[in-house]
């Protein structure tokens, strides 16, 4: 068919491969890739660890789909990732004679099923090279995706999360690794199993709740003094600025407030429990200052520069948590546009260019988990940080931050 755009690499690949009449090298693209296979949810809610076959209207065929041909998430039909290999092994002489790939589409083939077939597909799984799509790099969807505008650069914003996970960064209508995986990733990470679960975890990282505020603190004390200063802060500036503030508010804790119900008591707190809170910040400020240096050291920030908030690790992923909820059927398409566009404008809010909010995106993960071993957790995220910031196929390179 001549003018079809396909969804993905994937798709193209299928389709070239049949047109050329290369059934060998449809079968090994077939391998690499992975198969949706829909499914009841009543189904999936009620046995989590089964699939089952549902034949097509015409009873002789079992429809799958690559995750470029994927449609938009409905409340009744979910579906699960399985691979050439598990179809192979999972079929016998009872079920349908076809297996239809992409059915519909240009890409599309109905696959016998006959015990030679199923070997020669077992065949070329085994001399597949991989699985997926590869984790570290650019995917998109150059149809069913938004490229451009304000919903596509709140994509943009989870895409160090899409990037790292091998996903589609535009791939709004999200099913992600099928219903039953990513419930049980929501569950797992972060205790979500409702709607109400979703929405609350969503909206803390739209307000960027979740980072710690003793770093956004911290960050916001070295703000000040730059904008002041109109120029660099001096490390030693920065802990003697951020001490005061400490005391200050300890200070202000202990005096007596008037308050439209009279005069609250003041209630003082503990000198070890300020000093302490000091001390911790102190400490916050060397291990910032670090990572900074780091930062400069491996190409991720500029000479001089510095990270203006953490709030950037909530809003990417609140980006990536908004799809993660229609993928799980907690939220809508709506919901979870709705929510994308908000965390666009809430980085757009706090950072002035894609490397600002990358730096401070990084930063806060780095805080959270590296402990400053600069390991994988580190290596990780510059890899992607790099490739996002230098590939030509990179949402950062083609949508402008403002």
């Amino acid at each position: 068919m001549h003018g079809w755009i396909a969804p993905s690499r994937i798709e193209r690949e299928l389709y070239e491969t049949k047109a050329r009449g290369d059934w060998p090298a449809y079968l090994d693209a077939l391998a690499r890739a992975e198969l949706f296979m829909p499914q009841s949810r009543a189904h999936a809610d009620a046995d989590p660890k089964s699939a089952l076959f549902h034949p097509m209207p015409d009873g002789r065929s079992i429809a799958v789909y690559t995750r470029g041909m994927l449609p938009v998430p409905d409340p009744q039909t979910v579906y699960v990732r399985q691979s050439l290999a598990w179809f192979a092994n999972a079929w016998d002489d009872r079920d349908p004679a076809y297996l239809a790939v992409n059915p519909g589409s240009p890409a599309e083939a109905y696959l016998t099923t006959t015990p030679a077939d199923r070997a020669r597909w077992r065949a070329h799984w085994d001399a597949a090279d991989s699985w997926g799509l590869a984790s570290g790099a650019v995917h998109a969807l150059h149809t069913g995706g938004p490229l451009h505008g304000p919903v596509a650069h709140g994509l943009a914003v989870g895409a160090h999360l899409a990037v790292r996970n091998g996903e589609f960064w535009n791939a709004l209508a999200y099913h992600g690794s099928g219903y039953n995986r990513e419930r049980e990733r929501l569950r797992k990470m972060w205790g979500i199993t409702s709607t109400e679960d979703w929405l609350g975890v969503l909206q803390r990282m739209l307000d960027a709740d979740i980072v710690s505020p003793v770093w956004e603190f911290t960050l916001r004390v070295r703000r000040v003094l730059a904008s002041d200063f109109a120029g660099p802060v001096d490390t030693e500036h920065w802990r003697h600025a951020a001490e005061a503030s400490l005391r200050l508010s300890a200070q202000r804790a202990a005096e007596p407030q008037l308050t439209p119900d009279g005069v609250t008591v003041a209630r003082p707190r503990p000198s070890a429990e300020v000093e302490g809170e000091i001390a911790g910040v102190q400490r916050l400020i060397g291990r910032i200052a670090r990572y900074e240096q780091r930062f400069r050291a491996d190409g991720l920030l500029a000479e001089g520069s510095w990270v203006r908030s953490v709030e950037g690790w909530d809003h990417g992923r609140a980006s990536q948590m908004a799809r993660w909820g229609l993928g799980t059927r907690y939220g809508t398409l709506e919901d979870a546009e709705r929510a994308v566009v908000r965390a666009g404008e809430a980085a757009r809010g706090t950072y002035r260019s894609w490397e600002e909010f990358s730096a401070g995106y990084l930063l806060g993960r780095c805080l959270h988990f590296d402990e400053e071993e600069f390991g994988e957790w580190y290596d990780t995220s510059l890899a992607t940080h790099l490739t996002l910031t230098t590939d030509p196929a990179s949402p950062w390179r083609n949508i402008p931050w403002t």
